[in-house]
């Protein structure tokens, strides 16, 4: 009997059955009264949110969101035990044969595009959501999916700082119950809510700067230098006129009482570089990344390798978040308390060793290139 219960015990991790899991439907909890629960898996009604895709379409915001996805997404989990060391007066690290969702949360995507886009939600929204769609025999999470922060609503917190996570949850129009949810919250107010002025502001600018650009022949005004005057609507028909001959030809066509005046406008102001570089580097700051990593030169600042780019993305932008996903995956409801998970930042880190390491020729290379070399003589 006790080497029968040993067994039990060793095989926790495995899925349970499949009367144990929700008998219709995508997810636990399915039910055709429950909307919310009913709409998981429907992935055409799901909504990254206007506000999230008005910012994603800035240049400086987008890279920025770009590269701290992809360490995100690159990096492993590892789940792992403490056990006090007496030597030492410390905390010991002892490292588990990590679950089965470790590796791939969701069955149906990459573990890295599951990681990426959780991210996303933290970062322009301050929170995300993982719906538990199967548990393994213990009552722990065994598979998960994700629900975009944007098609998300909470009644009992209206944002857009989140205190804790909430117990009133709705997707689609209808609640979700909060035991089946795993809650990520980041230690920052999410993007969107942060700096709208910043982010508008970069959109007027990006959107003067296609203005600019879409005529060759620099801003100027149309004056009437004799004959009869010209009435206000008049004057704004020859106006619109020369302006869609200036857009269609490289030359317009003016008569004896009218004169055309350019500015002084060189090209680099009127595509407002300036205007753009300060815009990048105030969405650099926002993105909490190095302004080098998007293009802009402070100055000040500079990096004198690819290992120490891959550190500064890693300090000032990644790790508050990864910490953020691997401390909420490490938390009761997720795994057997005692036991944690965090990302794996020694090999992203230690990558370009690696490969230096690689290019380096050994000394069992060099001897066999030395023979080589003698036997074509």
């Amino acid at each position: 009997m006790a080497l029968f219960a040993k067994k039990t015990a060793a095989i926790s991790t495995t899925p349970v059955d499949a009367d144990v899991q929700a008998a219709v439907g995508f997810a636990p909890g399915y039910s055709s009264q429950n909307t919310g629960v009913n709409m998981i898996g429907q992935y055409y009604t799901y909504q990254e949110g206007e506000a999230r895709n008005r910012a994603i379409s800035v240049p400086a915001i987008n890279r920025a969101r770009d590269l701290m996805a992809s360490v995100i997404s690159c990096m492993p989990l590892k789940m792992y035990n403490e056990v006090w060391n007496e030597l030492e007066e410390e905390m010991t690290k002892v490292y588990l044969a990590p679950r089965s969702w470790l590796r791939r949360p969701d069955p149906s995507v990459f573990y890295g595009h599951i990681m990426a886009w959780t991210f996303d939600d933290l970062f322009f929204y301050g929170r995300a959501f993982w719906y538990i769609t199967s548990r393994t025999a213990d009552g722990y999470p065994a598979s998960f999916t994700r629900l975009p922060a944007g098609s998300i609503q909470t009644t009992d917190q209206a944002g857009p700082v989140w205190f804790a996570p909430s117990s009133q949850v709705y997707f689609q129009g209808g609640e979700l119950d909060p035991a089946n949810l795993v809650q990520f919250l980041s230690p920052t107010q999410g993007l969107i809510y942060s700096a709208p002025g910043a982010i508008e502001t970069a959109l007027k600018i990006e959107a003067a700067r296609n203005r600019n650009a879409s005529s060759s022949i620099p801003a100027g005004i149309l004056k009437q230098t004799d004959g009869e005057p010209l009435s206000a609507q008049e004057l704004t028909d020859i106006a619109a006129q020369f302006n869609a001959a200036r857009a269609t030809n490289q030359t317009a066509a003016l008569n004896q009482y009218l004169n055309y005046e350019p500015t002084t406008m060189t090209p680099d102001k009127m595509l407002l570089i300036e205007s753009a570089n300060y815009s990048a580097l105030e969405a650099a700051r926002l993105g909490n990344v190095p302004p080098y990593l998007v293009g802009v030169s402070t100055g000040s600042y500079s990096y004198q390798s690819a290992q120490q780019a891959r550190a500064d993305l890693y300090i000032f932008g990644v790790k508050l978040y990864a910490e953020a996903i691997a401390a909420t995956l490490s938390m009761d409801n997720v795994l057997p308390r005692g036991t944690y998970v965090e990302f794996d930042a020694d090999e992203y880190l230690e990558e370009e060793y690696a490969a230096d390491k690689m290019d380096e020729p050994s000394e069992v290379n060099i001897e066999e290139n030395t023979q080589e070399r003698i036997a074509n003589r």
